[in-house]
């Protein structure tokens, strides 16, 4: 109501006689809402002196420790087309167990006996190697006839050369002799003739020593014929011996070749013999591949190939299994300006997803519902998404991580670092500074020590 007026009501009446009056104009405004901000003020200046612990978060999922233990997908190695399964969605299969069965789509591989008739392929060409080793073998033992027929052929010829040349010896002597004969018949008849001469013999003596003479001059011819003889039998001999040389050198030669040729054969097929060997090998292992197992104990997650008569390409993914036995672990990813941050075998707090949890980023000791974990390996390399990939094991001195939980689920992550007062976390999240940079409790004694070395 606007005071417009001069009569001041105010002035003449009392308010405060009456009770609304008093209850209006004698109350104390704000105060206890001045004593609550007085108790919070306080209590917002102690709170700013209390312990907080440094942290970095992250987000991440759950995985398994070991590499063999995460989910898969089973592939083949040769392309197909679905004939039959042997499993559904969910069920328990052990290693080895057959999954699905598939059928050939090239048509180099639809001859049902093809690993049959390639098995006679190999009998007949082992057969082959088998006659060529023998023709090897009868050819080696022609070669050594042969070498054994040549070393006696040139040993006799080389005795009858021996035997021509004594010959030629004998009869050189034989002829020396006959020269020798004839100078002392001519000798002999020139004496006797002139003694006939004088008077001193007679006519008949002459005649004698002539007749004498002239056997000696032919001996003497006779003999160096049979010289001139001999020596052509030496010459004979050595052409002989040169002959047989040129002979079985042919002979062994062409045995040599034809059993390097019998060799060469024999190398070719045994050459094939492997070949096939190898094919059959390829052929029966393909056939074994047209039952496509389990590689480990597991449950099958999903069918990505379904139906039947589908066909495929070899690697392409037909099924996803779930590893029976796993070690839980959590994979997590922080920002690279914190990865200084983080030590192997540093504790870590792990929320679950679908796990009720009161967390206290700073006060860990009050946080309910997180699990302790500790990290195991720090990727050296940023992951696509421009963070680093840290992998976290369960503590063993911790609570037990749930067992309902699934490989995938996701996970929230609090690495604990230095304690710090409030207020200095405050102003460390408002200048955007990163967390004071510290060595866990096992570095710096490690440090020391060798300090003190």
């Amino acid at each position: 109501m606007l005071n417009i007026s001069h009569n001041q009501l105010n002035k003449k009446i009392k308010l405060t006689h009456y009770k609304s009056g008093k209850n209006i104009f004698n109350k104390s405004y704000y105060k206890r809402f001045n004593q609550f901000l007085l108790v919070f003020a306080l209590i917002g200046l102690i709170v700013l002196f209390l312990p907080w612990t440094q942290n970095i978060t992250g987000k991440g999922l759950v995985t398994t420790l070991k590499l063999n233990q995460r989910p898969q997908t089973i592939q083949s190695q040769i392309p197909g087309r679905i004939e039959e399964w042997f499993v559904q969605e969910g069920d328990f299969v052990k290693q080895g167990d057959t999954i699905l069965r598939i059928s050939e789509v090239k048509s180099d591989y639809f001859d049902d006996k093809l690993v049959e008739r390639t098995n006679d392929q190999i009998e007949a060409k082992s057969s082959s190697v088998i006659a060529y080793n023998d023709k090897v073998k009868a050819l080696n033992r022609q070669i050594t006839a042969l070498i054994s027929e040549q070393k006696l052929k040139i040993q006799q010829t080389q005795n009858k050369l021996l035997q021509s040349r004594l010959k030629v010896k004998s009869d050189s002597i034989d002829f020396e002799a006959s020269k020798t004969n004839l100078t002392i018949a001519e000798r002999q008849f020139n004496r006797i003739q002139t003694l006939q001469n004088e008077g001193l013999k007679a006519v008949r003596d002459v005649e004698e020593k002539r007749l004498k003479l002239q056997e000696t001059q032919a001996k003497l011819i006779s003999k160096e014929n049979k010289y001139l003889a001999s020596k052509n039998n030496v010459i004979n001999s050595q052409i002989e011996l040169s002959r047989i040389q040129a002979t079985y050198t042919d002979k062994i030669s062409k045995a040599q070749s034809n059993m390097y040729t019998a060799q060469s054969s024999g190398f070719d097929v045994k050459a094939q013999v492997t070949k096939l060997e190898n094919t059959y090998s390829n052929y029966k292992k393909r056939n074994s591949l047209l039952y496509v197992t389990a590689p480990q104990n597991g449950y099958i997650n999903k069918a990505i190939k379904g139906g039947i008569g589908v066909t495929f390409k070899e690697g392409e993914e037909l099924v996803g299994i779930m590893p029976a036995q796993y070690d839980l672990a959590v994979e997590t990813f922080v920002k690279p300006i914190d990865l200084p941050l983080l030590h192997i075998g540093e504790t870590v707090r792990v929320q679950f997803d679908g796990w009720p949890a009161i967390v206290f980023s700073g006060w860990p000791n009050v946080s309910y519902g997180t699990y302790g974990a500790k990290v195991i390996a720090i990727e050296n390399f940023i992951s696509n998404n421009g963070k680093y990939r840290v992998l976290l094991v369960p503590d063993k001195s911790d609570h037990k991580w749930p067992n309902a939980i699934r490989i995938g689920s996701g996970a929230k992550t609090i690495a604990l670092l230095e304690d710090v007062p409030i207020w200095f976390e405050l102003w460390r999240q408002i200048n955007s500074f990163p967390p004071n940079y510290y060595q866990p409790e096992n570095s710096k004694n490690n440090t020391s020590k060798k300090d003190k070395k």
